[in-house]
């Protein structure tokens, strides 16, 4: 069975000076492995190549990796953003049937995106963007972003919402006051980055994106960030007559989202999913270098769901999003 990952992330030796310096730093210095994962995520050839065939993984659309270019200056997200690109490209075409890419964007230059995603689609070949949450607090239904939304739409490119970190006072009003381990986490991979996305793509519904741009897809990992639980009582609670949209908020979290596993190899939490939203909206992922892909892998396979179910999500489903 072919396995396609599609939120797995690389960096590079600018993102790494730059963008990313910081929470590289934090990572080598205070993570156990952290170290080791960086190398990986700095590796695109024959290392990841080695783990992909060791799990059974045929191909990794690859995206840069958080914070991403989402939080700098606009001169220094246009050149990290251009730089991460065709270096990415450039691993692509050593490895063309194993690796694909995801755009990094420099959204707070919304000209200069449109023009970067527009190149990487048309020209690099790419699938689709990862825009990792927020930029400076300024979230995806803001008029701002418009054309970005617009063009995405147009080339039939899906948009990678990936977590970030909240706003600084949303994190010291919510997060603060515990130990600095347990506000870093719960912070961010124990609970608040999943919060933060999944208020990021309800403020897109809420705020009439789909509407503006009915074909436009969103993907989020971590099987859906919490909101399939909340669907039902989203869908319940903000009716039509209250939002003034022009679907149910259910229609859109069905019709415009997509939905990967982003290392919750939770078996609960995937039923609700699956219950949710059903079997065509979800593609397996790994989130590797973070996660294990030899237990994504596993867990994909002890699925209790049909075989041709379990084909869609493993490679159908992305086949069909991305035209791979």
């Amino acid at each position: 069975m072919r396995i396609i990952a599609i939120e797995e992330h690389f960096v590079t030796p600018a993102f790494v000076a730059g963008p990313g310096k910081i929470s590289t730093e934090q990572f080598r210095t205070f993570r156990p492995g952290g170290a080791a994962i960086v190398d990986k995520l700095s590796n695109l050839g024959d290392m990841r190549i080695a783990d992909m065939d060791a799990a059974g993984v045929d191909i990794q659309v690859l995206s840069l990796n958080s914070p991403g270019v989402e939080q700098s200056e606009p001169a220094d997200a246009i050149a990290c953003a251009r730089d991460a690109n065709d270096l990415l490209a450039e691993a692509i075409k050593r490895y063309p049937t194993r690796f694909a890419g995801f755009a990094s964007l420099p959204i707070q230059s919304p000209d200069e995106a449109v023009d970067e995603l527009e190149r990487c689609i048309r020209k690099l070949g790419f699938k689709g963007a990862n825009i990792n949450g927020h930029t400076q607090g300024r979230y995806l239904d803001a008029p701002l972003f418009e054309p970005i939304l617009a063009r995405a739409e147009a080339l039939g490119a899906p948009i990678y919402l990936h977590p970030t970190v909240s706003p600084k006072p949303v994190v010291d009003a919510l997060y603060g006051g515990f130990s600095p381990a347990v506000s870093s986490v719960f912070a961010s991979g124990g609970w608040g980055w999943h919060i933060e996305t999944a208020v990021h793509l309800m403020r897109m519904v809420l705020g009439g994106v789909f509407d503006r741009h009915p074909k436009l897809q969103i993907v989020v990992g971590h099987l859906g960030e919490g909101l399939p639980f909340m669907l039902p009582r989203l869908n319940k609670n903000l009716p039509m007559q209250t939002t003034k949209l022009e679907r149910p908020v259910a229609d859109y979290l069905r019709q415009n989202v997509h939905y990967t596993f982003g290392g919750f190899n939770f078996m609960p939490t995937f039923l609700n999913l699956l219950l949710e939203v059903g079997v065509d909206r979800i593609m397996f992922s790994v989130d590797y270098p973070y996660c294990s892909m030899q237990e994504s892998c596993s867990f994909l396979k002890h699925l209790p769901v049909s075989e041709l179910d379990r084909a869609r999500i493993a490679h159908g489903n992305a086949e069909r999003l991305l035209g791979l």
